[in-house]
Order: structure tokens, then sequence, then C-alpha cells
């Protein structure tokens, strides 16, 4: 048999050296290290942002209702006919305008007959005084009895006490006169009349009309004895309390008028485990009515420094809150939270993510855990 020459081998079976072997090696290099770059390309895209620091004023949001500072239910004093009502039901009225009018006569005749009560009063102690001067006089004289002195001090001091009476009486009766004139001891709105003109009333009837105050006004809500341990470590100072309140109305609307704390009730309702605080506004408009819901919104007045993330980004199982965190390598991790308040469209995070971190805001139906993702970035 003819050996075989080296230029008579088949291809086939051709060793590669030198230069040759150099150049497929890294061929092969070039080709693994391009198809682990494509690899990610792979994977699902999930739109995530970072999770930053920021000043924020924390909000809380609460069930307030309206009350009136003050209301006033006006009643009869005095008995009689009614004989005229000088308002209009569901009108504004003035302090001290005149209302409602009670029959005077009867009243009045009992004025007359008190005056004229003191002034026999007055004339007999007028009288019981000069005899009393009279009788000093001749006792000193030694030309009358010293116990005739004495019955006389006794009547003069009647005839004073006399005077003291017809003066109480004559005040009583000029009171009950006064009081034929229900007047209005506050502003506000009334309300219907219970009784019409030629009614007869009497103390005890009830209320006549009631007066409610409507500028300024009261909201009052129930606050979650948890809220306020902080704020009680501090010291809670109503004179210049920390938080402001805001009011947003049943419309969606907000209410244009600030207001300010201006009580805490100093011990926890053990039924609801809540303390009321109460908030007064200016209600010139007439915006705000007694019995109204409204929702409180209290800020704090001084920002404070704390992470937030987007809202879209918060999930929620039986353990809690959580988010999906991508990591630099382009790998989603669930992270339990904790999460504070809400400010905006943002959640404040007490525990759990840091300032940087990348949280998936969008795209979490298409990952789990441990799931290589393509990142892209949100855009404000």
């Amino acid at each position: 048999m003819t050996p075989l020459t080296p230029s008579s081998r088949p291809a086939s079976r051709a060793t590669v050296t030198g230069p040759a072997l150099l150049l497929a090696a890294v061929t092969m290099t070039a080709a693994a290290t391009a198809a682990a770059q494509s690899a990610p390309s792979d994977a699902p895209s999930v739109v995530v942002a970072g999770a930053e620091r920021r000043d924020v004023t924390p909000s809380f949001f609460y069930v307030g209702r309206v009350e009136a500072v003050e209301t006033v239910a006006l009643v009869a004093r005095v008995e009689g006919f009614l004989e005229r009502r000088d308002f209009r039901e569901g009108g504004y009225v003035e302090k001290d305008d005149l209302l409602f009018l009670i029959e005077q006569a009867p009243y009045r005749i009992a004025v007359e007959q008190r005056e004229a009560d003191l002034a026999g009063a007055r004339a007999t102690l007028k009288n019981a005084e000069e005899d009393f001067a009279r009788k000093e006089t001749l006792v000193e004289r030694k030309t009358l009895a010293r116990s005739a002195l004495g019955e006389a001090r006794a009547a003069l001091g009647t005839a004073r006490a006399a005077v003291q009476q017809a003066q109480a009486a004559l005040r009583r009766a000029r009171l009950d006169l006064s009081y034929t004139e229900v007047v209005s001891p506050i502003a506000g709105q009334i309300s219907r009349a219970a009784y019409s003109v030629g009614s007869f009333v009497r103390p005890g009837d009830g209320a006549l009309a009631t007066v409610t105050s409507t500028d300024p006004i009261h909201v009052t809500i129930a606050v979650p004895e948890k809220d306020l341990i902080e704020a009680r470590r501090q010291g809670i100072d109503l004179e210049n309390p920390p938080v402001a309140p805001s009011l947003l109305l049943s419309d969606g609307n907000v209410y244009e008028h600030a207001g300010e704390f201006d009580y805490l009730d100093p011990s926890v309702d053990q039924a609801t485990d809540t303390l009321l605080a109460r908030a007064v506004f200016p209600n010139p408009e007439g915006v705000l009515l007694p019995g109204q819901f409204v929702t409180v919104i209290v800020r704090q007045k001084q920002p404070v420094s704390a992470v937030v993330i987007p809202q879209a980004a918060v999930q929620k199982d039986q353990q809690g809150h959580f988010v999906l965190v991508v990591d630099r390598a382009g790998r989603a991790g669930i992270r339990r939270i904790v999460l504070d308040e809400q400010t905006g469209t943002d959640w404040i995070v007490s525990e759990g993510i840091a300032e940087g971190e990348r949280v998936v805001v969008q795209g979490l139906q298409k990952i789990r855990s441990d799931m290589v993702v393509n990142p892209v970035e949100a855009r404000d």
C-alpha cells in the first residue's frame, strides 16, 4: 500500500494548529458572549421606578361631622298669648333681635301695682323715721319712757324691710315684663316657629324656635388612639398645633377656608378606642351646615424627610403589603414593606425599602419572584 502523503490526506481529518486554532477559539468565545447578551432580550419587560427620599407632609383622612358652635332653644319664661312673631323662618337673625312678643298688658299692670306698693312702703318708712326721731328726743328729755322708744325702733325696722320687699317685688314684675320680649341671645340662622301668633304659651311648653350659629363652625372627628401616641410624646399644644385641618366636600371640591384645632378630648372612648378632636372653620358663605358629613384632611405643618414609592407598586396579600424589587442583575424579588401614609400618588414607606432601590410599577402580572426581567425606567 502506498503511504499517504500530507497533501493527499482527507480534509475532514486535517489537524488545525497555530494561528488557525487561536482564531477558532476567539470565534467560539464571541459567539458565547453574544448568546449570553441576547438572553435578557427574551425576558419580560417591566416598568420600574426608584424609591426616592424627599420632604413630604404626611396626610391623614378622617370622616368629620359639622357642628354648630352655639345652638340656643328659645323658650317662654312667662305665660301668655303670642302677640307677634318678628322674623322670617329659616332666615338670619342678629344678636338681640326681637323674635316673639308675648302679651304685655297683664305684666305692665303688675309693674304698676308693685310701684304703688313701693310708694306706700316708702311713705310708711318716712312716717316711722319721723316718729322714731320725735320719741328719741322725748326720751332724752326724760318726758317719755324708754320702752316707747324701743317700740318706735321696731316699727322703723319693719318699715325699712317693707320697702325692701316692695323694691324686690317691683324688680320681679319688671323682669317678668321683660320676658314678654323674646330676643335672640346670639346671631345665627333661626328654625321654624313651633307656635303660631295667638297661641297660648307657658314655661315648660318647649322651644318656640331654635337659633343656630353658622360662622364660625365646628367640625369634629374621631381620631384612633394609636395616631396620637407620638403626638402625645412630643406634647400636644393646642395654642400652636403641629397639624392643620382642611376639608374635602361631598362634591369632591376642597373647602376654601383653612381651619384650626381647638379641642381634644382628655380621655379615650373605650367603646371605639378613639379620641374626639374638634376644629373650627370660618363659614362666611354658609357652605357648611350642622349635621353635614365632610372628609377632614389633617396635614403636618412642617415637612419631614421620608422614602416614598408610587402607589402603583404596592400590592397586598394575607401577610401584608409588598413590592417587587429589581436588583442590579435584573432579577425581581418580593420585598415586604411597612407603609406609613399617602402623599399625593405616593406611599410613604417606613420600613423595607431603601432610597434608590427600583420597584416594579407596571407589568406586575407578567413576572414572578426570582425571575430575570428587562427593567425600563418610568417616565415622569
